[in-house]
């Protein structure tokens, strides 16, 4: 079985949908979850929220061009300490399924942190199990206990909004430490699964969709991104079940053989952080299965592999100045250098990888690209930044309203309201979080003015399902909870 189709078995399990050009309201849970990210005052001393490094403006990762350059790896609330690693992505993240063996690959899949040690085996949610960890860590926002996080949130601006999300009595840091602190980390989950970072709203969306046309150097990226450079073996990028876009990543880990990164300050660390100084190297997923008696066996085979990041946002950047580092230590400074790396390294002489036993040679190293195609594979990446307008939405813009989907529901049946500025040929569909496709309420040309269509919810089990709308050139969805 390849590793696509692997993907696409493992993708059937997941719901991505499309929200392009669309500010939608977050819900009361996934504003908690936005003020907890944002909150500069959850570390210790205060001054470092989740945002110091994930920002929006650089697709949810490290927001400082100076530190991208040089340390790569972020100074924690101590300024005299810093991680060992580059800030991964925090957008897209909420499709990464429990991390677990596939038996016929013989894989690890799934999981949060470059490492995967965020399993979801404890919350059954990998992104929240990660958010609880850098709240503690020394080394990031350096605070001693959980305590200490859930007193802060007891004495916020949002802590009422706390509790009329999660209930009376529900702040309280004196008794009730583990699940309040349980719950901060499911709210700020469930803001990075919502459609404020997760928004699908890349010219390569609007691209499969029909609503937009990739450039001659794009299309012949996509074309050697899915064959010759051969990207897509672990990048997935055709649409899943259903015509559900892509995330670009499968889930796994690899070893790409990229050679150590010498500037971050880790190395230079207090013996009690990093004992080995400058012989320290990275295990990755290796260092953490070998914590796990079940899978402490595989470790060694799996040492130095780091999780397949998604490519989504990947040249996401404020100014076009703006450096960003890639690889999990962040050892290149550009897209380019890392697509030549990519093409190039077993046939030029790059560095020594960190750790060679497990390095992939099957999918990167000598690809034979030429310069030209190196310069389109690049190009079509750049396709995959989120805040994309095709230039029919720009051109109606303060002509005409952005497309909104609405709904309200109640025991027996779900509405949903649209306004069109004009005529258009309309597409409404209601999944459910498993992606499959449950009903198609409108597949036409609808004129214009104010729509809505009834869907009957006597059928459904409780649960959360989406409506996705596509229209007058635009996309929407909205996510519905459905309790019998």
């Amino acid at each position: 079985m390849s590793r696509s189709r692997l993907f696409g078995i493992l993708f059937s399990g997941f719901l991505v949908l499309s929200l392009v050009g669309v500010a939608q309201a977050l819900t009361p849970l996934e504003e908690l979850g936005k003020f907890l990210f944002f909150d500069t005052n959850l570390s210790t001393p205060p001054g470092q929220a989740c945002a110091s490094c994930h920002a929006p403006e650089t697709g949810f990762t490290g927001p400082d061009s100076e530190i991208n350059d040089t340390q790569v790896a972020y100074p924690g609330a101590i300024h005299t300490r810093a991680g060992n690693r580059k800030p991964p992505t925090a957008a897209y993240g909420g499709f990464s399924p429990n991390l677990h063996f596939d038996e016929e690959e013989g894989l690890f899949i799934g999981g949060m942190f470059w490492d995967g040690r965020a399993t979801g085996w404890t919350l059954d949610d990998p992104l929240a199990e990660q958010a609880e960890g850098p709240f503690l860590n020394p080394l990031e926002q350096a605070n001693p206990n959980a305590k200490s996080v859930c007193t802060k949130v007891a004495h916020s601006d949002y802590a009422g909004l706390f509790e009329q999300v999660w209930g009376p009595g529900s702040v309280d840091p004196v008794h009730g430490v583990e699940l309040m602190y349980e719950r901060i980390a499911r709210s700020i989950s469930a803001f990075e699964q919502s459609q404020d970072v997760n928004p699908f709203t890349s010219k390569y969306d609007y691209y499969l969709e029909g609503l937009a046309t990739l450039t001659a150097e794009e299309a012949e990226g996509l074309a050697l991104f899915e064959g010759k450079a051969m990207c897509s073996a672990c990048h997935i990028s055709e649409p899943g079940e259903g015509g559900l876009p892509p995330l670009f990543t499968d889930f796994t880990y690899d070893n790409l053989g990229i050679p150590a990164n010498y500037e971050i300050p880790f190395y230079r660390a207090q013996r009690k952080y990093n004992i080995d100084g400058y012989e320290w190297f990275d295990h990755g997923l290796g260092g953490f299965l070998a914590t796990v008696p079940e899978y402490s066996g595989m470790a060694e085979e799996n040492i130095s592999k780091f999780k397949v990041p998604t490519l989504r946002n990947v040249d996401q950047r404020p100014y076009p100045d703006f450096v960003k580092a890639y690889g999990h230590n962040g050892y290149f400074r550009s897209l380019e250098e890392i697509t030549h790396f990519y093409n190039t390294r077993d046939v030029e002489p790059w560095p020594e990888p960190e750790y060679g036993e497990t390095v992939n040679h099957d999918e990167l190293g000598n690809l034979g690209l030429t310069p030209e195609e190196e310069a389109a594979v690049v190009a079509f990446m750049k396709t995959l930044n989120d805040g994309f307008v095709p230039e029919t939405v720009a051109k109606s813009a303060g002509e005409a309203e952005r497309l909104l989907l609405t709904r309200s529901v109640d025991d027996s049946r779900a509405v949903f309201r649209f306004n069109l500025a004009s005529g258009s040929h309309a597409r409404l569909d209601v999944y459910d979080l498993r992606g499959r496709r449950l009903a198609r309420l409108a597949d036409g040309w609808i004129g214009a003015g104010t729509h809505q269509y009834p869907f009957a919810t006597d059928r459904l089990a409780s649960g959360v399902y989406f409506a996705r709308l596509v229209a007058d050139g635009q996309i929407a969805t909205t996510k519905f909870t459905f309790v019998k």
